[in-house]
C-alpha cells in the first residue's frame, strides 16, 4: 500500500498514515515531499512499532514502513 502525502501539510500525512496503520497493516510506502513530515512520519511510525527505511527521490522522500 502507498500513501501519496506530497503537498500535505502536518498533520495531515500523520493522519493519512495513522488511518492505514489503523486497519493493522504490516507494511506501507508513505510518500511526503517537506522535512517537517518526514520526520512526523517516521516519529510516528516508530511509536507504533514499525522499522522505517527512508530513500530520497527526486520529489522528496519515500518512508517504506514495516511492522516489527
Amino acid at each position: 500500500m502507498e500513501i501519496d502525502a506530497r503537498g500535505l501539510s502536518c498533520p495531515q500525512p500523520i493522519i493519512e498514515t495513522k488511518k492505514v496503520v489503523d486497519k493493522k497493516v504490516l507494511s506501507l510506502s508513505v510518500l511526503v515531499d517537506n522535512i517537517a513530515a518526514k520526520e512526523n512520519v517516521t516519529r510516528f511510525a516508530k511509536a507504533m512499532k514499525y522499522e522505517v527505511e527512508t530513500h530520497q527521490t527526486d520529489y522528496g522522500w519515500k518512508l517504506d514502513l514495516e511492522k516489527r
